[in-house]
């Protein structure tokens, strides 16, 4: 049999990249440490791991067993967190992850706030992660509910996705941009602009939604020589590297040398989701169904 210990001291080899210096570590020796992954690689019958005198190698089975082996141990230790809970009188942990284009806005922290309330037990562990990032951490069991901008390209068998919530899409500029001084402009006028965000090719989320209305117009996105993420790329725009389309709520987290030019029309809209397993557990479901019911009430 396989046990803990020797997942615990694969990993830590791995990650220390020697058998001495994961020794020195865990506080056992060296010669021990070898014979414990010895009885491992008997009892797999296989190689995990080559090594000679200065490093080691992961073996095509070892990468394999590496990886699973760091989602054990983190389930493992989830496991434990939510024991400890329990064990204090709380009924769980939920691990909620965002989008850097869905903001926690008063309306979400808000909600959040009266959940909490309406469930004492719960203790929520918040992270940012890309939206097609978010669906696969649920599907894999490292997180629990995720908050997207939709659409997602990945799709996953045992993943649900409920609309939360529909923003209008804004321009955001410079204050020393030319286009600041618009009052609103037409999608179509922006093709000689140069876009501080455009799609990753494996992923959906905002940028692939705005790369397709701007394809509708005519044209695929220019690509500015300095790319980022929601998070930070206001901050480029600041300082007139380029352009985004970007939900109206990111005026809230603006530097103040950021315009927002609304898109003639107002009909360029994005919509938010909530993603979660079909199957959760009791309390992961019933947070997310109360979730749902705070911020689109007609679903």
């Amino acid at each position: 049999m396989i046990s803990l210990k020797q997942f615990k001291y694969f990993v830590e080899i791995v990650e220390a990249g020697s058998y001495s210096r994961a020794a020195e570590k865990l506080y056992i020796a060296q010669s021990a440490l070898s014979r414990q992954i010895k009885e491992l690689e008997d009892e797999l019958q296989t190689q995990l791991l080559t090594r000679d005198s200065r490093h080691i190698e992961l073996t095509p089975a070892g990468q394999l067993f590496f990886e699973r082996s760091k989602r054990i141990l983190d389930d493992i230790d989830h496991t434990v967190v939510q024991a400890r809970q329990v064990g204090l009188g709380a009924q769980g942990l939920i691990r909620l992850q965002h989008s850097s284009s869905v903001i926690l806005t008063p309306a979400l922290t808000g909600a959040l706030s009266r959940l909490l309330a309406e469930f004492p037990g719960v203790t929520l562990e918040i992270s940012m992660a890309p939206s097609e990032d978010q669906t696969m951490d649920i599907e894999e069991g490292r997180a629990d509910i995720g908050l997207i901008r939709m659409p997602t390209l990945r799709k996953y068998p045992h993943i649900q996705v409920r609309e939360l919530a529909t923003e209008r899409l804004v321009v955001a500029v410079s204050q020393h941009s030319p286009l600041a001084a618009l009052d609103n402009i037409e999608l179509a006028d922006l093709h000689d602009e140069a876009f501080i965000s455009i799609p990753h090719k494996s992923r959906g989320g905002l940028s692939y939604l705005v790369a397709n209305l701007c394809l509708d117009q005519g044209f695929f996105p220019k690509q500015a020589r300095v790319l980022s993420r929601k998070s930070s790329q206001l901050s480029l725009i600041e300082a007139n590297l380029g352009i985004a389309i970007v939900p109206e709520c990111m005026r809230l987290m603006a530097p103040a040398g950021v315009r927002f030019i609304p898109l003639s029309g107002g009909g360029l809209l994005t919509k938010v989701g909530l993603a979660s397993r079909r199957q959760a557990e009791p309390l992961v479901s019933a947070f997310a169904d109360a979730l749902v019911r705070e911020l689109h009430p007609a679903s």
